[in-house]
């Protein structure tokens, strides 16, 4: 019999997300999937489901889920208050939910994006590759209450909770020279290195506004470029040369110039930047880019490999009697 999550209640950007569309370039279709995909595939390790499994993610606002049957699943991404049946739970590990109980995952504190991974995947209908929404594709639609989300099956049901330490923040945030970086002077490239950015309120899947005093980032022939191939992580200048970094649903084809791209392995970092959040940047080689890239599953497998074993809190142990917490009298003991 399928297991069903059930959704109760969703905030306006809460959707079912995957690895996103290959194949779609072409037609105008990017990869979508994921906004933060780092945290998208930490939620995947917790619990040893495929690369390739559906999630639910949260912009924002999350809701509250029922779950129908036992259940592991994990929160990761964005720093959120979430409780089961009542009791705190963490982020950036697994739990365990019983049959009939309910999530709550209220405001979100710290970040954008925060993921809900459940044991087995999410398993709707999969459309053009994917079961992620894509708005601008038009595939799939946000979720909203009464939906009810088929489960795979669980094939480690008593994999205890794991968790994975926080990725590492530091440092400016890496961009590699592209096709177009050389379009722009040198002291506009040594400026936008020097600028303290500011992310902005204007946000979504799509990409993420820098904002900043001074001018602007222009080429000098600023709107007169042929439209080119784009693809997320473009820091790309608008006509008035205001810099957006390229998201996962981000157009495909474009005339405004870049003046480079955020190496994938950061890119997470423009996804969870908070508005207000302070962001600086870096150029690095080709060279050095290529010898940061990880492919999807080196990434999941050094998640795994991350994980280290969560101590229970005994509050959330529906189970705690089943445990023997006190050594039994052995045989051999004289009683007085």
């Amino acid at each position: 019999m399928t297991r069903h999550l059930i959704v109760e209640q969703a905030g306006p950007a809460v959707s079912v997300q995957d690895m996103g569309r290959k194949g779609g370039l072409g037609i105008g279709l990017s990869r979508g999937g994921a906004a933060d995909k780092l945290a998208y595939i930490q939620g995947l390790a917790l619990l040893g489901v495929p690369l390739d499994s559906a999630s639910i993610e949260c912009a924002g606002l999350g809701g509250r889920f029922r779950f129908e049957a036992p259940t592991r699943f994990a929160l990761t991404g964005a720093e959120m208050r979430a409780t089961l049946d009542g009791s705190p739970l963490e982020t950036g590990a697994s739990h365990v939910a019983n049959a009939g109980s309910t999530l709550d995952i209220s405001a979100i504190v710290k970040g954008v994006y925060a993921y809900l991974t459940v044991a087995g995947g999410i398993i709707t209908d999969v459309e053009f590759g994917g079961r992620g929404y894509h708005r601008t594709g038009g595939f799939g639609r946000p979720l909203t209450s009464g939906d009810r989300l088929p489960l795979g099956q669980d094939n480690a049901p008593e994999t205890p909770p794991l968790r994975l330490p926080s990725p590492l923040q530091a440092g400016p945030i890496r961009v590699m020279p592209g096709p177009q970086t050389t379009l722009f002077a040198s002291d506009v490239s040594q400026e936008f290195t020097d600028v303290t950015f500011i992310r902005s309120t204007r946000a979504n899947r799509q990409g993420v506004k820098l904002d900043y005093d001074g001018t602007g980032f222009a080429t000098g022939d600023q709107l007169n470029q042929v439209s080119d191939f784009i693809s997320e992580g473009d820091v790309q200048m608008t006509g008035d040369g205001t810099p957006y970094v390229l998201l996962a649903d981000c157009q495909t084809i474009g005339g405004y110039p870049r003046i480079g791209t955020v190496l994938p392995c950061d890119l997470h970092r423009i996804a969870q930047a908070s508005a207000g959040d302070p962001l600086k940047f870096t150029f690095v080689s080709v060279a050095e880019a290529e010898a940061s890239w990880a492919s999807d599953q080196s990434v999941y497998d050094a998640q795994k490999r991350a994980t280290t074993p969560r101590i229970r809190d005994p509050h959330e142990m529906a189970d705690l009697l089943s445990y023997e917490l006190i050594d039994r009298p052995s045989d051999d003991v004289v009683s007085g």
